[in-house]
């Protein structure tokens, strides 16, 4: 796609701190990071989401994300590593190609991404009920 920012970065139109290179997958430093060695993943070919990314794509991608936690988790010496795929803006979307996220974590780091909830009564056993009739 020709205007999308990431495609651009893997046709070398717009610089980027390379990690890793395939012919799938392309990896670089994120240029906005949560944390040092914040880096993103992604399919070379241009789909917008987890919805539409074709499953050889996401065949492709997930040994390298777990390749390249391990590689950023020791080279900053974090504590742990939050791998993610934001899937629309509600979710955080920015950039419409889809991406994982490897963000380093240090205890303590004060990065929360979420407070936890409960269900009342019957409403897992519902809303379990409810996605397993989409699937």
């Amino acid at each position: 796609m020709k205007d999308c920012l990431f495609c651009k970065i893997v046709a070398g139109k717009i610089p980027s701190t390379k990690i890793y290179e395939d012919k799938s997958v392309y990896a670089f430093l994120d240029i906005n990071p949560v944390s040092p060695g914040h880096t993103l993943v992604i399919p070379k070919i241009h789909t917008p989401n987890i919805y539409e990314a074709p499953d050889n794509e996401l065949k492709n991608i997930v040994p390298i994300l777990k390749k390249i936690a391990k590689a950023v988790k020791a080279a900053v010496k974090a504590d742990g590593v939050n791998v993610t795929f934001n899937n629309d803006p509600a979710a955080g979307q920015v950039i419409f190609h889809l991406h994982a996220h490897i963000i380093p974590r240090f205890d303590g780091d004060g990065h929360d991404y979420w407070k936890q909830g409960a269900y009342k009564s019957n409403e897992q056993e519902k809303m379990g009920e409810k996605i397993e009739k989409m699937l």
